[in-house]
């Protein structure tokens, strides 16, 4: 499934630049986002709409619930399996 036209995955280097860190911490309030092992973002627009992420022990994912059903969500876990 091609993902929506303004969306794009990608996978950012850790650590995450503070901008990226906090919008990961938002969606995924409970991942101990400085961590991180591995990490991918979805963004729409300049902003992060869904994160995937990975730390030693654990894993997290959240879309922002206007994106979801979209392919975000298995191009996110691909990206993240990716890694």
């Amino acid at each position: 499934m091609a993902l929506p036209a303004r969306v794009r995955v990608t996978r950012p280097l850790l650590p995450l630049a503070p901008a990226l860190r906090g919008a990961a911490a938002r969606l995924c309030p409970d991942a101990p986002v400085g961590v991180l092992t591995a990490a991918a973002l979805a963004i729409a627009g300049g902003a992060v709409i869904g994160a995937a992420l990975r730390w030693e022990g654990g894993e997290a994912a959240f879309i922002e619930s206007g994106w979801r059903g979209r392919g975000i969500e298995d191009a996110l876990r691909d990206a993240l399996t990716a890694l």
